[in-house]
């Protein structure tokens, strides 16, 4: 029984040990420093497989030792080593060395690598879906009290009638409301109070622009006597947003290639991307509306233009230089 369990063990030992040899070997690596997330930090990427470097730290210290240097490095594999990300095979450099632009094959210079930052620029221009409409009801009188019930009475008509063209979903709330004395000044003397002027102010949204002409026209009729213009905007902006993002981004692309071309290199991969303060669409402002054309029976004309919609991007991309 005893010799049955000694042969046993030595065979698991056999096998352990022809299992370690199998995966964990001594090999020289080719390849080139790349940074990682990894906890050590360093990896050497090869044509086919990637080697995390596990003593990175024994060799940073050299001038050599960057991001896209070329290196031979000898050592051991390490199967049972357990990183994080499990990004590359766990390597334990003995020695390591830069090739320093030596030949690998045919005589040739290894590449170098230089990065550029660049902007992008884009301007998308959009068609409104929105315009917003104050309108005012501006009444003056000796006495304060009738100057506030003058505008209260006409400004309630203007909100229903206002409210009758849009239809349902009307959206109108009040944007201002001001009583403010009107002063006379007379040379060394005090100012004198001769009446009050009340102002009662509404915003009207409006999303159906073919109605922002009839709108302006009711008000007028109802007793609006100041409509301080219009400004036209864009709700639903997403699609516009994006396209201009998207067309600054291949702006700045092009610049880096553009760039390595100039160098005779290629862009190798895009480091960093950020995007620069998007504009949002800026509503465009029509001129103060005249209210008289309505009340002689001419309707009011709207043309609704464009928006412009911007965006920048700055990127920086790598590039190989051979």
């Amino acid at each position: 029984m005893r010799k049955r369990i000694s042969a046993i063990l030595c065979a698991l030992a056999l096998i352990s040990t022809l299992t370690t040899q199998a995966f964990a070997k001594e090999i020289t690596i080719h390849g080139r420093l790349q940074k990682t997330v990894e906890a050590g930090g360093w990896l050497i990427a090869t044509n086919g497989e990637k080697y995390l470097i596990l003593n990175a730290t024994q060799f940073q210290n050299q001038s050599w030792f960057k991001e896209g240097s070329e290196v031979e490095a000898a050592g051991e594999t390490k199967p049972d080593a357990v990183t994080i990300y499990m990004e590359g095979v766990p390597f334990e450099a003995r020695t390591m060395r830069p090739l320093q632009g030596t030949a690998t094959g045919g005589g040739q210079k290894s590449p170098r690598f230089t990065r550029v930052k660049v902007g992008g620029d884009a301007i998308v221009q959009a068609q409104p879906d929105t315009a917003i409409v104050t309108i005012s009801v501006v009444s003056q009188a000796r006495q304060a009290l009738q100057a506030q019930q003058e505008t209260a009475t006409k400004s309630d008509a203007v909100v229903r009638t206002v409210k009758a063209a849009m239809g349902a979903g009307a959206e109108i709330k009040t944007s201002g409301y001001s009583l403010v004395p009107q002063r006379i000044y007379k040379e060394n003397q005090p100012p004198t109070i001769v009446g009050y002027e009340a102002r009662n102010s509404v915003t009207v949204t409006i999303s159906d622009l073919t109605k922002v002409g009839a709108v302006i026209d009711a008000a007028s009729e109802a007793g609006a006597n100041d409509i301080t213009g219009i400004a036209f905007t864009l709700r639903k902006d997403r699609p516009a947003k994006d396209q201009a993002l998207s067309e600054a981004t291949r702006t700045a692309i092009g610049k880096a290639q553009v760039i390595a071309k100039a160098l005779n290199g290629r862009v190798v991969r895009v480091v960093e991307v950020e995007e620069e303060g998007l504009v949002r669409p800026m509503p465009v402002y029509e001129a103060q509306v005249d209210t008289m054309r309505a009340r002689v029976g001419a309707a009011t004309p709207i043309e609704v233009g464009t928006l412009d919609v911007s965006s920048r991007v700055q990127l920086i991309a790598e590039i190989e230089v051979g």
